[in-house]
């Protein structure tokens, strides 16, 4: 009955990392380039475009300064995306971070729609906040 409960027990294990990993996001999206949190942080010190494409929740919770939020889910189109920034302009792509797909999904939209010089920034939020960069909160 031991080994039973212990090769269960190995066996869930096994099933929770495999699936857990099918939800990450891709390291990269095709047409984009790729960010760290460091060179996020550049960009946003230059002044690009960020978009936070997560829910109006999490974005009230906490995005960074100045980042503009088109959730994908909800209301992520080409006639909104154009208001915020032109084909050609720089811009940021965020969500939560490496299990978070919004961003990659946003970004592959974008790029559809003739968006030509996207930043992927896959670490996103969490990564964000852990290195004590700075954050706005709406309260409410």
């Amino acid at each position: 009955m031991r080994k039973f409960l212990v090769a269960l027990l190995i066996a869930l294990f096994f099933i929770v990392t495999i699936s857990k990993a099918d939800n990450l996001s891709p390291e990269s999206v095709e047409g984009a380039r790729t960010v760290s949190t460091e060179t996020a942080k550049l960009l946003f010190d230059k002044g690009y475009f960020f978009l936070d494409v997560r829910g109006l929740s999490d974005y009230r919770m906490g995005h960074i300064p100045g980042a503009y939020h088109l959730s994908v889910k909800s209301d992520f189109d080409e006639q909104k995306l154009s208001v915020i920034v032109k084909k050609d302009q720089p811009v940021v792509m965020y969500c939560n971070g490496t299990s978070c797909l919004g961003s990659s999904i946003a970004i592959e939209k974008a790029i559809g729609w003739g968006w030509t010089n996207i930043f992927y920034y896959r670490e996103g939020i969490k990564d964000w906040n852990s290195k004590g960069y700075p954050i706005f909160a709406i309260r409410p």
